[in-house]
């Protein structure tokens, strides 16, 4: 009864934090330590079913695509044939009895449609440590693309993570993450989630994407992005930035009775006429009076 007893005991959590901290009496040491701490790490292993309600999102937002049809696809699955992976969870630091999602937001959303409880691993994460379980995760999946990755890598930057943090979360070395966030850097943000996650574009592609976008005007690009999935609106982005700029329709120069002067071609940096050979006079006469012609200008803007 007492072996039992004790057993019970070590299974039972510290009701305060005062306990936890407590150094660990003389019987609880040596054999009966192990024991202790062998079933304090079946705990932390431990799967649990936790009511999808009660799961919030937490770290860093790593997906860039909203799949309505993905989910239903993945609640459909869960429905035929049961929660094959766990999700990792843990206590959240704000309310009491709610749970943080670290990885397998996706399912969480499925099962929470389906209203069956979510089976998890729970563990005791500070921020830091969530955030880096959640970049692991991310670097070992197949689905998640370059641009989602680098999304991440930013977002852990702002937090104010540094750059080796960054390296060890998404298993990259520092020459990926500064490409990374030079594309980062060098797209603006609604033009990146108005294409999506792009999977089948790779790093060079971004990379190609991002070299062309400098000093091209953004809601330009933005109207770009059109298509029935991410790959094609970054096809459609990629095309039209790529496509050499079309030429300026030349205005007609007409005189009051009809007569054409010659015509105007304006780009973004200059304007150019050109006066028919026949206006040669009137060339010479603009040419000599240019001057006058500039003065009159600035004394009617004034």
């Amino acid at each position: 009864m007492a072996r039992k007893d004790l057993l019970k005991g070590l299974m039972a959590a510290p009701s305060t934090p005062e306990e936890a901290r407590a150094p660990l009496p003389r019987s609880d040491r040596g054999a009966i330590g192990a024991v202790s701490k062998s079933i304090s790490e079946l705990k932390s292993r431990a799967i649990i079913e936790v009511p999808a309600e009660m799961i919030d999102n937490a770290g860093l937002d790593d997906r860039l695509d909203d799949d309505p049809q993905g989910i239903e696809d993945l609640a459909a699955s869960i429905r035929d044939y049961g929660q094959q992976v766990p999700v990792l969870l843990r206590h959240s630091p704000r309310i009491e009895g709610r749970y943080d999602v670290v990885f397998g937001r996706r399912r969480v959303v499925a099962m929470r449609r389906l209203g069956v409880p979510v089976k998890a691993m729970v563990r005791d994460l500070n921020d830091r440590d969530m955030i880096m379980a959640q970049g692991q995760e991310n670097s070992a999946r197949k689905d998640l693309s370059f641009i989602e990755k680098a999304n991440f890598a930013k977002q852990m930057t702002a937090a104010g993570y540094d750059r080796k943090l960054v390296c060890d979360a998404l298993s990259i070395d520092k020459t990926v993450i500064s490409r990374m966030l030079s594309v980062m850097d060098a797209l603006p943000e609604k033009l990146i989630r108005a294409i999506g996650a792009a999977p089948s574009a790779g790093r060079d592609r971004w990379l190609a994407l991002a070299r062309k976008a400098r000093g091209r005007s953004v809601p330009e690009l933005v109207a770009a992005a059109r298509g029935a999935n991410s790959d094609a609106r970054f096809a459609a982005v990629f095309a039209a930035i790529s496509a050499p700029p079309a030429a300026q329709k030349a205005q007609i120069l007409q005189a009051d009775d009809g007569a054409v002067l010659g015509q105007v071609r304006r780009s973004k940096t200059r304007t150019v006429i050109e006066l028919e050979a026949g206006g040669r006079d009137f060339a010479d006469w603009l040419v000599d009076n240019l001057s006058e012609v500039h003065r009159a200008w600035l004394q009617g803007r004034a």
